[in-house]
């Protein structure tokens, strides 16, 4: 059983604001502070401290969290493996582009088995990466950027991102240079998208970014996003899967640029993860 402590610094780590983890534990605040100091004096460490009146963790602080985040994972696997053992349940998380048009022939093949348990969260990188720590999901299926340091990852597939337009737009099916591309409506997903975070940097990596665009409309949905697109009201940059799943659309890139990125999966390292992991990778190759 984890020591009650630990998931108080938990919270807090989470909160990083005493008063709010104390209303969340429904505890008085005296009584988060004295759990916090037990356990720096069992460690021997400072696990939090001020920075201007900012509370802000340690790297020693940040290393117990890791610790922590994965034993409480293991244990709560654990008391469910106790439960019941007829039946796989696996929560899954995947960033938008990968859950709409890249993994439902992976679901359909994990679901064929009739004792098999799925719950799937849609949601951007940023989300879903803070949801693993916290133990909601089992395995994430990531495009965008992540800490390599905190999580452990493995390859799913590669896949090209291109420029997106309609098929009636002058770019469809070419090359063009980079400040043509400027002169349009650049549809943009939302902030902690995986999408935005490729080409926030490939733009950086030339000193431009995407308020050199005509104008930047931001949608969330992809479903959206195609539909005006395909309207030719702008473009966006994202897989190439996205215009394979939709007629309305067509392909473009930047002149002398190609680029590649890898869709992950990212996981806690745990033995728990690591089964879900081998078992989704056989659905993979089948």
């Amino acid at each position: 059983m984890i020591d009650h402590r630990i998931r108080t610094f938990l919270t807090l780590c989470e909160q990083m604001n005493y008063r709010r983890a104390a209303e969340k534990l429904h505890m008085t605040q005296p009584a988060v502070t004295q759990q916090i100091h037990h356990l720096e004096d069992h460690y021997g460490v400072k696990l939090f401290e001020y920075d201007r009146r900012r509370l802000v963790i340690t790297p020693e602080g940040e290393s117990l969290r890791t610790y922590a985040e994965n034993v409480l994972y293991q244990e709560e696997r654990f008391a469910e493996s106790l439960k019941d053992n007829t039946e796989r349940r696996l929560r899954l998380g995947s960033t938008k582009t990968i859950g709409e048009f890249v993994i439902p022939g992976l679901l359909e093949r994990y679901l064929s088995d009739g004792k098999n348990q799925l719950t799937v969260e849609v949601d951007n990188t940023e989300k879903l990466l803070g949801m693993l720590k916290r133990g909601e999901l089992d395995i994430a299926l990531v495009e965008g950027y992540f800490d390599t340091g905190e999580f452990r990852h493995r390859l799913y597939r590669r896949e090209e991102f291109v420029g997106v337009c309609g098929r009636d737009h002058p770019f469809a099916g070419r090359s063009v240079p980079l400040d043509l591309v400027f002169r349009n409506t650049l549809f943009l997903r939302e902030q902690g998208s995986g999408t935005r975070q490729i080409l926030e940097r490939f733009l950086e990596e030339g000193n431009r970014s995407v308020s050199q665009f005509d104008r930047c409309v931001t949608v969330n949905n992809f479903g959206l996003m195609g539909e005006l697109i395909g309207r030719g009201c702008g473009i966006t940059f994202a897989y190439r899967s996205l215009t394979d799943s939709d007629g309305r659309l067509a392909v473009f890139r930047v002149e002398g640029t190609e680029m590649f990125r890898d869709f992950n999966y990212v996981f806690l390292d745990t033995p728990y993860s690591r089964r879900d992991l081998e078992m989704l990778e056989r659905l993979s190759e089948e």
